[in-house]
């Protein structure tokens, strides 16, 4: 738990979670931490503030005493984000459980009964060309959507069934190496370009790799199609290392982002910004990611455009 004294015009951190959570490098912009922090005029309430893993929430909570003849306004703060998050993910994927297998317990029966009654027409030669006809549309329509239904259902049950994960080191390198000999000629081939960058050329991280990589496809999946209006398309896939020597990897693009409005929402299963969007590709990334360890958040770009960091 951060501690930090509030005073009229001043926010002094009193430990070293305190100053560790406005250290570069942490926080994008100390500044406006401390600003919001200096706001804090309720007993208790949620913040929200940029940091290099993107946007962080923490529950901020003020008591006033006096020390030594003077009032003091002491101000704690507790990062959940990842509590959060783990938190969400499981009560996501418990829904989503039960709601897939509601479903198709009724969806299966629904599309066996189509295509017996869609049989059994044939072997009913009396009926009128007309009404016979009827019932052949009808039953094929049916039948169609019962097919329809149950492969949407079955692509939302990959969110409650993602095999525990198998670690195994993982040279970035290789890794960047797949991919960009994967996805860097559908860039090419419409006037765009994916870039591969490392911090450094020896960097590893222990964990599945099929998973890892499904993760950063999804994610690179995403930003082929927000810059598909582009003539000249822009993909940025890097690795670095941050504080405490936890990997970071970073996509990006120079598409139109996320609107501020959004931002919230787009890891939530079932949201899409997009028209024929089924809302499983960012929450997807987000348990393969959590499954491994790690961290993924939004993060805002100067230069626009998405991007989103993964934090090993």
């Amino acid at each position: 738990m951060a501690l930090f004294r509030l005073s009229a015009d001043h926010v002094e951190p009193l430990n070293a979670r305190a100053r560790k959570l406005t250290a570069p490098g942490n926080s994008r912009d100390p500044a406006a931490l401390y600003q919001a922090l200096q706001a804090q005029s309720s007993d208790r309430r949620w913040i929200r503030f940029e940091t290099e893993r993107g946007v962080e929430r923490a529950l901020a909570s003020a008591s006033s005493l006096v020390i030594a003849g003077r009032p003091e306004r002491l101000l704690a703060v507790l990062p959940l984000e990842s509590e959060l998050e783990a938190e969400t993910l499981r009560a996501w994927q418990q829904l989503v459980h039960v709601l897939t297998h509601e479903i198709m317990n009724s969806l299966t029966p629904v599309a066996s009964l189509s295509r017996s009654a869609a049989g059994m027409l044939e072997d009913t030669p009396a009926l009128p060309d007309d009404l016979r006809q009827e019932l052949e549309l009808a039953f094929s329509a049916i039948s169609r959507r019962a097919d329809s239904l149950a492969d949407f259902v079955t692509s939302y049950r990959s969110l409650s069934a993602v095999p525990v994960p198998t670690p195994e080191i993982i040279d970035i390198a290789e890794l960047f190496e797949r991919l960009q000999a994967l996805i860097a000629p559908a860039w090419r081939a419409r006037g765009g370009q994916a870039v591969f960058q490392m911090e450094s050329a020896a960097m590893e991280l222990k964990a599945d790799g099929g998973q890892l990589e499904q993760a950063l496809i999804n994610l690179i999946k995403n930003a082929y199609e927000a810059t598909s209006h582009l003539a000249e398309a822009r993909l940025t896939v890097s690795a670095s290392l941050g504080r405490g020597g936890r990997l970071k990897l970073e996509v990006s693009d120079n598409g139109p982002g996320v609107a501020e409005d959004k931002i919230e929402q787009i890891f939530t299963p079932f949201y899409s910004t997009k028209a024929k969007g089924r809302g499983i590709g960012l929450a997807l990334v987000r348990q393969l990611v959590n499954n491994n360890g790690g961290t993924v958040r939004y993060a805002r770009s100067l230069g626009g455009g998405a991007r989103l960091i993964l934090t090993f």
